[in-house]
């Protein structure tokens, strides 16, 4: 093949003959042993390092999951004392603006919390206690009445002194079963003792986590660059912002919720009236989804006990209280705090209690009103293209529009 003058000098050595095989293409690593280049056969000097770099990877991984499951327990308490922190915060500023220490405001806001609490389960308590009394003295009458029912009924021929002969063997029976739950003391009061050991240990981080929060937040933002600090500072402001002003709303809504439902037991001659508006409005505000069921269940039942038409009356009371609140009351109070759509709060809530149970119910509300205050600040919106599948629903009628006004 003919070459030009400058190829053999360019790709062919001179000592070579013409038809010897053309040497490989330089790589830039050189020959070897001379410029790094590994011979063929042998392990690149890299590869034992990145063997032990990802195992030290893998094992650190291990380590930190093993870490987590062992402090679980704790960090559900600090998490739940952030939490409570976070609550009590805004109310411990105010007093904090008017001359009060933060100590002194942190511990008035836990007995004014501790008071609440302690009236809430004693009046429920009470109740519960007294209506245990009641069906107690009267299930020989209960039992009589519904016997006789279903004979009549149902053409059944059931004798009320069979079962009355056999109710002895029944309450043998259980005295056994409460006997040897009763044997397990220790187990019962090692219970007990965990349930009281971290009550006290969140009460105590949420002591100091309100009391001394801002040097808790100055020694965090020590260890921040400015930039790093203030974005640090701004997401706590609206933690704050949105779980107090969560747990505020959701506490005018259980008062108004109350004197309103204590006003209609009063009217409807429903006993133990006080006691369940305390209820109502607790229950109904405070446990999400179930919460609003559970609430109106119970004043519904206890009326059951004065006649069938006093219960009716009672649950068309919760009924059209529960709209009232749904598209006048909730929207006006809750408008600046929770402002989140239903489907997303259930949501919510069932990923809080799939994570951490009871607690994440709790928590699941105010951290996703906190993460979509973040998403607003951050994520940018754009105007939406006009399309039959976007077009909203039609205007509501003037009374709807009315109340549904913010």
């Amino acid at each position: 093949m003919p070459q030009t003058p400058g190829d053999s000098a360019a790709y062919a050595p001179a000592d070579l003959p013409p038809d010897a095989p053309a040497a490989p293409p330089a790589t830039g690593l050189g020959a070897a042993g001379r410029d790094g280049a590994v011979p063929p056969g042998r392990m690149p000097p890299w590869l034992p390092k990145a063997f032990l770099l990802a195992g030290a990877v893998v094992l650190a991984f291990m380590g930190g999951l093993w870490l987590l499951e062992r402090l679980r327990e704790l960090l559900l308490l600090l998490l739940t004392s952030l939490f409570l922190a976070f609550a009590i915060e805004p109310a411990v500023n105010w007093l904090a603006r008017r001359g009060w220490r933060r100590g002194p405001a942190t511990a008035v806001m836990f007995l004014v919390v501790g008071v609440l609490a302690g009236g809430f389960l004693g009046g429920i308590g009470s109740l519960l206690a007294t209506q245990a009394m009641n069906l107690i003295d009267g299930f020989p009458g209960y039992v009589r009445h519904l016997i006789g029912w279903i004979n009549s009924t149902f053409g059944t021929n059931l004798s009320q002194d069979t079962l009355f002969q056999r109710l002895p063997t029944v309450t043998d029976t259980l005295s056994r079963h409460l006997s040897s739950v009763a044997g397990n003391v220790w187990g019962i009061g090692a219970t007990a003792f965990g349930v009281i050991f971290k009550g006290l240990g969140v009460l105590l981080f949420t002591f100091y986590l309100s009391a001394e929060g801002p040097q808790f937040r100055r020694t965090v933002c020590s260890l921040l660059p400015p930039r790093r600090q203030r974005q640090v500072l701004w997401a706590w402001e609206i933690a704050v912002e949105k779980t107090g002003g969560y747990i505020y709303s959701r506490a005018l809504l259980a008062l108004i919720s109350g004197v309103a439902h204590y006003i209609a037991m009063i009217g409807l001659g429903v006993p133990y009236a006080a006691t369940l508006a305390l209820w109502v409005g607790v229950v109904s505000q405070f446990i999400p989804a179930v919460g609003t069921y559970l609430a109106g269940a119970v004043p519904v039942l206890i009326a059951l006990t004065v006649a069938p038409s006093t219960a009716l009356w009672m649950l068309l009371f919760v009924a059209a209280y529960q709209q009232l609140e749904n598209y006048l009351l909730q929207p006006r109070i809750t408008a600046r705090t929770l402002d989140m759509h239903p489907a997303v709060a259930f949501g919510l809530i069932l990923a809080g209690a799939a994570v951490m149970g009871p607690i994440g119910v709790v928590l699941a509300l105010p951290a996703g009103a906190s993460l979509q205050a973040f998403a607003g600040a951050y994520i940018r919106r754009y105007d939406v293209e006009e399309h039959p599948l976007t077009e909203p629903d039609a205007p509501a009628g003037a009374i709807w529009r009315w109340l549904r006004r913010k």
